[in-house]
């Protein structure tokens, strides 16, 4: 089972997150999500465990008081796959594309 786990302390490491949920069984993985760029904290997490203890573990830690912050534990849901942004002429895009002005490669100066 796939545990997401929100509000997470910032200061909170991995292993604090995996002994929490340990109490209620083997814990597969641990993992809180850091921002790509400066590698903090981004405040939540994901355990992986077996169902029985991932239910048990999700009804008796949410709400659970770690490291000075109140945790959400529900089971994760499902990553939705989100459309493609689309760079097309009428959203603005690329050389003042969209009507809106910009730079002409073709004139060198500007639109107006």
């Amino acid at each position: 089972m796939n545990i997401f786990v929100s509000n997470i302390n910032y200061a909170t490491k991995e292993q604090s997150l995996q002994d929490l949920f340990s109490e209620f069984g083997e814990v597969s993985s641990s993992k809180i999500i850091t921002d790509r760029e400066t590698g903090r904290s981004r405040g939540f997490g994901f355990v992986e465990m077996g169902d029985d203890e991932g239910k048990q573990a999700i009804e008796a830690l949410n709400g659970r008081e770690l490291d000075g912050k109140e945790l959400n534990v529900s089971e994760a849901k499902p990553k939705e796959d989100k459309p493609r942004r689309s760079f097309d002429n009428n959203r603005g895009g690329g050389y003042g594309g969209g009507n809106r002005g910009g730079y002409d490669r073709n004139r060198g100066g500007s639109n107006w």
